[in-house]
């Protein structure tokens, strides 16, 4: 009699064992054929997606397999975002990602541009849930950017170049109204104040501030650009400001700005057209923004790049004292075959 208990409790303990086997091999299995990538846009059952796994060109070797791994684990539906799965995952790893969902952190960071299509195309080395044309797309909506007093000539303004840190799984609706919580809260009072104090509107003040960087990136003359440019504003000059021309044709390699550069029709040419662009000419850094709200108080009109090419200009009151100036630096250019 024991030894008849000892051979049923031996074969219960191999059918045990084995079924113990045979569930870490289901969870254990390598059971993708190649790298699969599957976007989930709305809840989805595990059968459905399961499913699609396996019609991605034979992706999965075994969606059965799969399936029951689930139910022993994992009875949920799969929630929204993108699913990547190396080549021999297998189920238990499959499970655990599909469990986990796609709502995790993403970091990136942009620095300073000059266009919408320049920002889309530092950006998109990142992945988010939402396709980039998304985001382009909505940069050029005019009743998507009204919500937040913008259009599509100043929609770049919202994106201030930093590091930040969003959810993968955001739309890209969520993704501006993001970054433009960031813009907003660079308008502190203060700034709003002194926007106010010297007649510019907050994006009228991004606009200036763009030539001005345009002008010269370094922090030192940034004041005396934006005064500057204030006093063209105050006599109703043309502003005539020749990064205002790269912007306008496109072309921001330019060295030597030329008679029929000055021609384009571009409303951005500012020698066609008086008062600021219709927006940003890039994406102009704090200091930037602080140098027009804070502008020097003097009388010149005109400026010119310096003969040493250092980056500094020479300043002028008056248009014969500027043309002096301007031979200087045609000189110099000549003599370096700058075209």
């Amino acid at each position: 009699m024991k030894a008849r208990k000892k051979q049923i409790a031996s074969i219960f303990g191999a059918i045990a064992i084995a079924l113990a086997a045979l569930v870490v091999a289901i969870f254990l299995w390598p059971n993708t054929n190649h790298k699969i990538t599957i976007k989930v846009t709305e809840d989805t059952p595990t059968a459905a997606f399961f499913s699609q796994m396996e019609q991605d060109s034979d992706g999965l070797k075994s969606s059965a397999t799969l399936l029951l791994a689930s139910k022993l684990v994992y009875h949920k539906v799969v929630k929204p975002g993108k699913y990547v799965f190396d080549k021999r995952t297998c189920n238990l790893l499959i499970l655990w990602k599909i469990r986990r969902g796609s709502h995790y952190p993403v970091k990136f960071s942009f620095g300073s541009v000059r266009t919408k299509s320049q920002l889309i195309s530092k950006l998109s080395k990142y992945d988010f849930l939402f396709e980039w044309s998304e985001l382009s797309d909505l940069m050029e909506d005019k009743r998507f950017l009204a919500r937040y007093g913008l259009a599509p000539e100043t929609a770049i303004s919202a994106f201030r170049p930093d590091t930040y840190e969003l959810y993968y799984d955001i739309s890209a609706e969520e993704f501006f109204d993001k970054m433009y919580s960031y813009y907003d809260k660079l308008w502190s009072e203060k700034r709003l104040a002194d926007a106010h104090e010297i007649g510019l509107s907050p994006l009228e003040v991004m606009t200036l501030a763009s030539i001005v960087e345009e002008e010269n990136y370094r922090d030192f003359e940034k004041p005396r650009i934006a005064g500057l440019y204030m006093n063209r504003l105050h006599k109703n000059m043309l502003l005539q400001s020749d990064p205002t021309v790269k912007f306008a044709i496109g072309d921001f390699t330019l060295k030597r700005i030329l008679s029929g550069h000055l021609r384009s029709p571009s409303p951005y040419n500012t020698y066609i057209y008086k008062g600021l662009p219709p927006g940003p000419i890039r994406i102009p850094a704090t200091s930037s923004i602080d140098a027009v709200l804070h502008y020097e108080h003097h009388k010149y009109l005109y400026m010119c790049a310096k003969e040493d090419f250092s980056g500094a200009h020479n300043f002028a009151v008056t248009y014969a004292e500027h043309q002096k100036n301007a031979r200087k630096y045609q000189r110099a250019l000549n003599e370096r075959g700058i075209k």
